[in-house]
């Protein structure tokens, strides 16, 4: 059934070309329209579906509340004793025995629990048998908290995701379900339904668009190429598509019922989900590629879309394969205690139609990959591509600029005037030459020096 995605795959609303318009119509209408005629054919109107007592379904639930648990009733007994909250004896009290041992449910006072009643004495306990407990506040909890994650990580995209599950449900009963039960090709009613469901999960979940509309292509095609493989291995492997279940629906219906067909129904609802998720991611790729280089041809848009795909294919196939694996871990527990072959516990009935399920599912989801990306590519590649908007260059910073101190100038040695040895100055008269012998050289500098002369000013 369609999903809303974990990982996003908001697709960006792009302006689509003429020639791409055009394209997807040609490609699109043709499929929506079969789509609508056989929803037409299929629903069967003026059918009324019996139900409960009209198909000898005589049993009606009936709720009530444990109020005592005796365990002295037998070896492998239990008494358990009920109030019932509803039907021909509500508020009355009965005591109904329930089996003791490995496997049966276990009782305690307050648990609220399913009676079955056969509708002949409403005050006799032999008119009841616990069948099963009720669960319905924990479910409602389960699916507040599932809607709130949901809305809390996607908002509006999310709630677009809530409405296209709660869609998807409503095709499933009130298309897919009347029309297999009214006696319709299931394998058609499925293909049908299944085309309901993409075009309104997807549309409404990531928006009408050239992306979604090729998307929607891949979907279709895939899920046809299911159909078909289905068909031809179910036919050339000899599964009859009964189980115990089934066998229990043809004995209610006391109608003919395609078996066959209802086993391929449900590998087709099954892989619906998984198929939603393969072709949009491979259509967004494929537009993510144009929009970054919009001078790639369609070859090379196919080889960069099918590189993306083949790391994306080796996940979902497996994820495939352990969801029907899970499903059908009780049969195959029980199969390997019969002490057969792995052979043979693979080629039973009941493992066969598994496989048959998972490999031809598998086949669809890795079919899907190459045929969206071509898709992909030749609706792309004639897409008017939206530039992708660069950020804005930072402005430079401006430059520091660096400003040079002059160096100081070493301070000018004075220029020493005079005599070394006698310190001559002008101003104090002539210069006398000092005495050239050593000794007097020697104690010219203890002699005290004459006092100085001024100089008047009218000397010569």
């Amino acid at each position: 059934m369609g999903h809303g995605h974990g990982h996003s795959h908001a697709l960006e609303q792009e302006p689509a070309s003429q020639r791409v318009r055009t394209l997807l119509m040609w490609l699109l209408v043709p499929l929506a329209l079969a789509t609508i005629v056989g929803a037409v054919l299929l629903y069967p109107f003026g059918h009324e579906q019996k139900t409960g007592a009209d198909v000898g379904l005589h049993q009606k639930p009936v709720t009530a509340v444990v109020t005592g648990v005796q365990e002295n009733c037998g070896e492998k007994c239990v008494a358990v004793t009920v109030r019932m909250t509803d039907g021909d004896a509500n508020g009355q009290s009965i005591t109904i025995p329930s089996v003791r041992g490995p496997g049966a449910p276990r009782f305690q006072v307050g648990d609220e629990v399913v009676l079955s009643y056969s509708g002949s004495q409403p005050q006799a306990a032999e008119s009841y048998q616990i069948v099963d407990f009720q669960r319905g506040w924990s479910l409602v909890v389960l699916a507040v908290l599932f809607a709130a994650a949901v809305l809390l990580l996607g908002r509006w995209q999310g709630l677009a995701a809530l409405g296209a599950l709660l869609l998807s449900f409503v095709v499933l009963v009130l298309f897919i379900m009347p029309s297999i039960l009214a006696g319709e090709n299931p394998l058609m009613v499925a293909v049908v339904g299944a085309g309901l469901i993409m075009f309104v999960v997807l549309y409404l979940t990531h928006g009408v668009s050239a992306r979604t509309s090729t998307a929607v292509l891949g979907t279709l095609v895939s899920l046809a190429l299911i159909g078909v493989l289905g068909a031809l291995f179910s036919a050339v492997a000899s599964l009859t598509g009964l189980d115990e279940d089934t066998i229990n629906l043809v004995t209610v219906l006391g109608t003919d019922i395609d078996t066959r067909g209802l086993l391929l129904a449900g590998t087709l609802i099954g892989a619906l989900g998984v198929l939603d998720d393969v072709t949009v991611t491979q259509t967004s790729a494929v537009w993510e590629l144009r929009r970054a280089n919009d001078k790639l041809t369609w070859r090379e848009l196919f080889a960069a879309g099918s590189r993306i795909g083949r790391d994306h294919m080796s996940s979902v196939v497996n994820t495939l394969v352990m969801a029907y694996a899970g499903a059908a871990l009780p049969l195959l527990l029980a199969i390997s205690l019969a002490g057969r072959s792995m052979g043979e516990i693979l080629t039973a009935q009941q493992i066969a139609q598994e496989i048959v399920r998972t490999l031809v599912g598998s086949i669809g989801l890795v079919a899907a990959i190459p045929v969206t990306t071509a898709l992909a590519a030749l609706v792309a590649v004639r897409q008017e591509v939206t530039p992708v908007a660069e950020p804005p260059e930072p402005e430079p910073e401006p430059e520091t600029k660096t400003v040079k101190r002059a160096k100081p100038e070493p301070p000018r040695r004075s220029r020493i005037e005079g005599d070394l040895y006698i310190g001559y100055d002008p101003d104090k008269g002539p210069w006398e030459r000092p005495a050239t012998r050593p000794a007097a050289r020697r104690a010219a500098p203890e002699r005290q020096a004459p006092p100085a002369r001024r100089r008047s000013s009218g000397s010569p």
